[in-house]
Order: structure tokens, then C-alpha cells, then sequence
């Protein structure tokens, strides 16, 4: 049965077909694309056939079931005219004949003919409503088995319930893919849920916003000050200013003017700020929102900077067993191992090494070429040498896990650390088993098992993280944080890195000095000079390892093709040549530039496939970069591949489209609706490039990425290249985004907690709950780079 909202779909002028399914030519199961051919019964459409193909996304039809569609009559080179829908509405079979021709059908198992009939017999022509209305009307059919009869009812109800939820969203604009996932996470409650407040759908369903939520609920009746918007509102704004500009808290006055503009923009009738802070109390009280002083934080976020304190204190408070190490042995045993690795350590790396050995925590800072990788090498082997311990993984029997544990935010990064070092490293979120589901096999209550943990690239790790992976750390195990504080901060909220430099309880090494001649390489002198925010007289001059090559915005991208055409041809394979940029959109944007330079690395060949997905084709040859974190398949967020293969739907068993991709041997299978885990890799954002480095870095800077450009967003850039590094663009974009530094802090309570300064002391052996300490809703940290 339909609802009015349902109906009121089709009172328009949008072109509409109704009539009955004929034959259904394909149908994938995995997302419902369908291609049918409909007898047309009526339509508002002048030179529509008698039988027209439907195409489009809609859960398995019959043939003979009645639908009305509303799209867009197009015409299709190869197949003709084709109603491609947007929106649709089924008829139930209402005839003797097309009910019984329904419950036969192959949506119903076990349930054959003569058992249709005999339902209908008993119920009649209303048998379907009938059966939804009441499951317990089936009991008056002779002989069905109570099992069967629960089967009938629940196919009865998910075919129909799902009809339904995406009928009556396609109206709002959501597509089938989400209306799908809505519809698995209330089943058949998701009308009632969406009818009864809408802006639930915000905090259960990865891929609503309060613009969606909002509209569907002006569309039933909640608007203005109503308290399920308010409350949707409040969240909303403090999740977005996390997620946007990394906030762990706002303040109360920023706090009502934000979400008091957010209501008031979706919505023009006026919402005053005390019923704002009345539903801030009610959140507050129930534990979604904390209050501290005038600040105002996620739960999850309050917590899980309230855990890293808890960690760290407890970290400093155990003094590592050194034995006798007094500077007589420490200076004996570092000139062997500057003998044994061939290296002369300056005064301050040796320091950093002695330091790490001695303390049960320490960071390391410094910018490129200081040597952090050489004090890493150092610091592993003294602590080999002290403990006793072989860093051979295969020394050890296997129930004794391996002491050291080494680990970065990105599969790039932990590659380049293994490469570095010699022993294994994987992303944070594998050493801490995570899962798809966003749960970690290790914290408080299971461990790491190990002796001495390194974590590089450290200024990529957001609050959220660095709580679990400090509430991770076994007792006794020895902590040495690697980054550079001056590359851009986390994507997610905080500034973990900086915070634990800032406060100074942490004991710390910055390294100042470049130990690479800068003869060697003029890139990292040029860093260095941007990273204090000064213009060196060779910024643009012409260098063995780097140039600088002007062009318009407009330009960019024939610019961009050109050079790294000319460095493929040199001998330098596609892997070893990144470009990156700041900005998806616009000319110079990453999508315009991928698009031009698939066409310089992987142009369209003959029997070459190709998979076209939304606005990009995918080629089998083509660099692709991962989005998100798949531990399952030993992918991870920043992982960069090779498309090996493509498979249509019909030439597998599965039925379903196919891109088979290449990550350092390890292939990946993914499906369509996978698809959106993937994207062109010629070009990629900057702080995708983070924990990687390229022979040659390409790196076009324009006035139209103003918005964007920052002294450590440059900075970051520069310091991804290797050997070569070519800049393009205009010379007034790179001195503007020099000098302009970031121009709001991160508005943190981290530092402030670490020294202790706060107006009211926290009690850090509380015990935190669970569900807020451990993640925040729906969200990844690492969704958002």
C-alpha cells in the first residue's frame, strides 16, 4: 500500500511510465541494476512505444508485476530508447492470478504453485495486505508448517519494506546504495524511524548528513526549534568543526552561534540560543556531549584525551632496567656501533640515542635530512646490544613474540621504515588489529606484546588514535614517537605530536642540523627555509635537482603532462612520479589532472579493458590509490596499486563487475559497489602523500588553491621528493602560501592536561566508557584524509 508521500512522487510532470514487467533481461543482485522490458499501460510521454526497456535500480521484479517509474526517456546508440528510472512505485497483484503468480515466484523458497493457490483459495485477492496486516492469517491455510508460513510473512515484508524505503528516499535524492544501507540498519522499522525523527539517520548512517536528515524531516512536519533538530544540529556542529578544522572542543559561545547559523540556514524560522543550550544540557546529561569549564566536546573526544594523559603518565612513571649504564659504558657501546654500522653520530643524535635508551618515552622531531632514520638505526641496535636481544625475527621460537614493534600511520610509510631499519613494519591500525566493523583486538585489556615500540610519522595521528594506541602499550615496553612538527597535522582532530612537544613532560630530542650537504640536495635546503617561512633568492632558479616551470592555472594540467611524459621517457616507470595538488575541483584540480595524465601513462589501447565508474574510467595499467582501511584484505588508507585485471558481470559466476588490483603482489578483488574504495593515482592530494616519498615529486601551485595554501602544506609537499622535484605554476601562489600560516589553531585541551595546569583536576583512574573511549560514531579517523 502506498503512502501519500509515496504518491505524491507521481502528481508532477516528471515523465512517467506505468505498466507491467514483461521480461527482465538483467538483474545483479549485489546492487539491483536491472534491465526489463515493460508493457506500458500509461504514461504522460508523446512518442513512448507499447513495450519500452526500463533500466535503473530496483530489488528483483517479476514478470507481470505492475510499477510505475518516473526518469528520463533517453536514447541509447547501440540499444535504442531507453527509460532510464529515477523513482518508482509497485502495484501488489491485486487479480487471483498475479497473487498467486507472486508467492511462486523465486522470491519465495519451498513455496510452489498448488501452495499459492491454496493460500489465495483461503484469503483471496487481498492476500498480501492481509498477511502484513496480520501474519497469524496464515494459520487458517491447511497444512502450512508454522516455519513456512514465518518465511512467507518475512520475504513478504523485506521484498516490500525495502520497495518502499526506496521509493519514498529516491524522492529526497538518496540513491539506491544508501537507501540500501538504511534499510539494513532498521529493516522493516526504517519508515517508521525515518517518519518519526529522520535525523536518527545522522548517527546511525555512514553517509547522512543533517542536509539530507533536515529535509526529510521539513517534509514531515519537524522544523524551527523542534528538539530533534536542535539535538541533531548540536551534534552535527561539533562533529564537522572536528572533522574540518581538527577541533577537540569548542567553545559555548561558538558553540550556540554555530549551530543557532546551521538551523537557521537550513531553516528560516527563528531558533533562539536558550533552546539551543537546553538541548546542549539534555545531550550533556546523557552522555553525548561533555561541558568542562566553557568548553564543549564529543564525548568520545573528551575521553579519549583524557585516556592519552592517563597513558603517558603511567608510561613515565616506569623507569627502564638499564643496568649499569653510565656514560662511560653509553659512550663505549655507541663507538662500537658507529664502528660496526660505519657512521660518525653528531652530539645531538648521539643524545637522542642515549635519551631514547634511558627513558621509557620519548619524541623525536626534526625536519629532512637531520638523520631521524640514522638515530632510529642507532637507538634499535644500542637496545639490542643493552637487552640482549637478536633482531633477527627468526632467532625467536613461536610462542615468543618478536620485542620489537615498529609501525606508521600508512602502508607507504611502515614500507619505507622496514626498508630503513631492516625489521618489519605495519600501519598502526594493523599492529592494533583493527577491523572493518572499527573495533581494535588490543587496548587496555589485551596488549601489544612486545619491548620496545617506534612510531614514525607521528604527526599523522589524531587524538582518537593515539588513545588507543597509547592504552595499548604493555607495561615495560619503551616508546619512541618519530615526526616532523612542522608538516601538516593529523586530517583528524587534535594535534597529538604538537601537544606532546608543547608541554614539555615528554622527554624530547629535536634534531636542527642537516647532516645531507645541502650540495647533495637542494630540495632539503629549500624545505628548510620554506619551514621558517623564509624565500630563498634560488627558489625559482634552475637546479640539478629541482625547477620551476610558470604557467597559468588554465595550463597546469598540459604542463603537468608534459613534464612527467618527458620523465617517463628518461626511464623513470609511473610509480616513481607523483604529482600532487591540494584541490579535487576546478583546472588545476587532481580529478582534471588525473584525467590528463591517464592519458600520458595509460591511454585507451586497443583490447585494453575498462570499467567506467561514475566520472571515472579505470584501465586495466592504471595507478590507483585506496581510500579507506581494509585489514580483511591487507589494504590500508594511502596503499598505492595496479589494476592486474577487469571482469564484466557476465563473464563470471558471481554475475558482478570486477577490478582485480595489484598492491605490491597482494591482490585485492573488488566488486562494484567496492568501487568507490578506489580512485586514479597519476594524482593525489597532499595529504594523501603523507609517510611517502617519490623519486620525483611534480607540484603545480596556482592562486586558485588559495584557500588551501599553507606554509606546511608546501612544506609537506617538498619534502615527498627523493631526487627530483619540479614546480609549477605561478611564482606569486608559492610567496603567498609560504608566508601564510595556518589561520586558526587547533583548539585542543591536550597540552594544557599533560601539564596539569587545567582549573579542575581530572581523576585519571576513573574508569572511561567503553563505547566513548573506544570511537567515535561512524567515523574513522582516516576517513577524512
Amino acid at each position: 500500500m502506498q503512502t501519500q508521500n509515496e504518491m505524491e512522487l507521481f502528481v508532477d510532470e516528471t515523465p512517467y511510465i506505468k505498466g507491467n514487467v514483461t521480461t527482465v533481461i538483467f538483474y545483479n543482485a549485489e546492487n539491483f541494476y536491472t534491465v526489463a522490458k515493460v508493457k506500458v499501460v500509461d504514461t504522460n510521454l508523446s512518442n513512448c512505444e507499447q513495450e519500452i526497456t526500463i533500466t535503473g535500480n530496483i530489488p528483483r521484479m517479476n514478470e507481470d508485476e505492475s510499477y510505475t517509474f518516473k526518469g528520463i526517456l533517453k536514447d541509447h546508440p547501440r540499444y535504442g530508447k531507453q527509460f532510464q528510472i529515477s523513482s518508482f512505485a509497485k502495484e501488489l497483484p491485486s487479480t487471483k492470478k498475479g497473487v498467486i503468480q507472486y508467492l511462486s515466484s523465486d522470491l519465495f523458497k519451498g513455496i510452489g504453485k498448488r501452495t499459492a493457490e491454496k493460500i489465495v483459495e483461503h484469503l483471496g485477492e487481498g492476500a498480501i495486505n492481509k498477511i502484513l496486516d496480520n501474519p497469524d492469517s496464515l494459520e487458517s491455510v491447511p497444512q502450512l508448517p508454522k516455519a513456512k508460513a514465518k518465511d512467507i510473512y518475512d520475504t513478504i515484508l523485506s521484498h516490500q519494506g525495502l520497495e518502499k524505503v526506496m521509493s519514498f528516499l529516491s524522492g529526497y535524492g538518496i540513491g539506491t546504495a544508501l537507501s540500501i544501507k538504511i534499510y539494513k540498519t532498521y529493516n522493516e522499522s526504517t519508515l517508521e524511524v525515518i517518519r518519526t525523527n529522520p535525523f536518527k539517520l545522522i548517527e546511525d548512517v555512514d553517509g547522512i548528513g543533517f542536509g539530507r536528515a533536515d529535509e526529510i524531516g521539513r517534509a514531515i512536519g519537524i522544523t524551527g526549534n523542534h528538539p530533534d533538530r536542535i539535538r541533531a544540529g548540536c551534534v552535527y556542529v561539533l562533529e564537522h568543526l572536528s572533522m574540518q578544522d581538527g577541533h577537540v572542543y569548542i567553545t559555548q559561545d561558538q558553540f550556540i552561534d554555530e549551530t543557532r547559523l546551521l538551523l537557521m540556514k537550513q531553516d528560516p524560522e527563528l531558533v533562539e540560543a536558550v533552546d539551543i543550550s537546553r538541548e546542549m544540557n539534555r545531550l550533556v546529561a546523557d552522555g553525548k556531549l561533555v561541558l568542562e569549564d566553557d568548553r564543549i566536546y564529543l564525548a568520545a573526544l573528551f575521553y579519549a584525551e583524557k585516556g592519552i594523559v592517563k597513558a603517558i603518565q603511567k608510561l613515565l612513571s616506569e623507569a627502564p632496567d638499564l643496568g649499569e649504564m653510565t656514560d662511560s659504558r653509553f659512550k663505549k657501546e655507541l663507538e662500537t656501533l658507529e664502528a660496526t654500522m660505519n657512521v660518525r653520530y653528531a652530539p645531538s643524535q648521539a643524545e637522542a640515542i642515549k635519551k631514547a635508551v634511558e627513558s621509557p618515552m620519548m619524541v623525536l622531531t626534526g625536519g629532512p635530512g637531520t638523520g631521524k632514520t640514522t638515530v632510529i638505526k642507532g637507538i634499535v641496535n644500542l637496545f639490542s646490544t643493552i637487552h640482549d636481544l637478536s633482531l633477527d625475527q627468526h632467532a625467536y621460537p613461536k610462542d615468543v613474540p618478536f620485542p620489537y614493534l615498529l609501525a606508521a600511520p600508512t602502508g607507504r610509510a611502515a614500507k619505507r621504515m622496514s626498508e630503513a631499519t631492516g625489521l618489519p613494519a605495519v600501519t598502526i591500525h594493523r599492529l592494533l588489529g583493527w577491523t572493518r566493523e572499527g573495533e581494535f583486538s588490543h587496548h587496555e585489556d589485551n596488549p601489544l606484546n612486545g619491548k620496545l615500540l617506534i612510531i614514525d610519522e607521528f604527526s599523522m595521528v589524531d587524538v582518537w588514535l593515539g588513545n588507543q594506541l597509547l592504552k595499548s602499550i604493555p607495561q615495560g615496553c619503551q616508546v619512541i614517537f618519530v615526526g616532523d612538527e612542522d608538516q601538516l597535522p593529523s586530517v583528524g582532530p587534535g594535534q597529538v605530536l604538537k601537544d606532546l612537544l608543547n608541554s614539555g613532560t615528554v622527554p624530547t630530542i629535536r634534531l636542527k642540523d642537516i647532516y645531507r650537504q645541502s650540495e647533495d640536495s637542494s630540495i632539503i635546503t629549500m624545505a628548510h627555509y620554506i619551514k621558517d617561512g623564509k624565500i630563498s633568492e634560488d627558489l625559482f632558479q634552475q637546479k640539478k635537482d629541482r625547477s620551476f616551470i610558470g604557467c597559468s592555472s588554465g595550463q597546469v594540467v598540459e604542463v603537468v603532462k608534459k613534464v612527467c611524459e618527458n620523465a617517463n621517457k628518461k626511464g623513470f616507470p609511473v610509480r616513481d612520479i607523483q604529482v600532487l595538488a591540494p584541490m579535487y575541483r576546478g583546472p588545476a584540480g587532481i580529478d582534471a589532472l588525473n584525467q590528463g595524465l591517464q592519458e600520458v601513462f595509460n591511454p585507451k589501447r586497443d583490447k585494453q579493458r575498462e570499467m567506467k565508474f561514475g566520472d571515472t574510467t579505470f584501465r586495466t595499467g592504471d595507478k590507483v590509490l585506496q581510500l579507506v582501511n581494509v585489514p580483511e584484505n591487507n589494504v590500508f588508507n594511502g596503499d598505492m596499486g595496479e589494476i592486474v585485471n577487469i571482469f564484466f558481470a557476465k563473464e563470471n559466476v558471481e554475475q558482478q563487475d570486477i577490478i582485480i588490483v595489484s598492491f605490491d603482489g597482494n591482490e585485492v578483488t573488488y566488486t562494484r559497489p567496492d568501487f568507490t574504495q578506489l580512485t586514479l593515482a597519476y594524482c593525489c592530494s597532499i595529504h594523501k602523500s603523507q609517510g611517502s616519498e617519490f623519486d620525483i615529486i611534480v607540484l603545480p601551485i596556482v592562486k586558485s588553491y588559495y584557500r588551501m595554501l599553507r606554509r606546511n602544506l608546501i612544506y609537506t609537499a617538498v619534502t615527498r621528493s627523493k631526487k627530483f622535484l619540479i614546480l609549477c605554476g605561478e611564482q606569486d601562489a608559492f610567496i603567498q602560501g609560504i608566508g601564510r600560516t595556518d589561520d586558526g589553531q587547533r583548539q585542543t585541551t591536550l597540552c594544557m592536561k599533560l601539564k596539569g595546569i587545567e582549573n579542575e583536576e581530572i581523576s585519571l583512574d576513573e574508569d572511561l566508557p567503553f563505547q566513548l573511549s573506544d570511537e567515535l560514531p561512524n567515523l574513522s579517523p582516516y576517513d577524512f584524509m
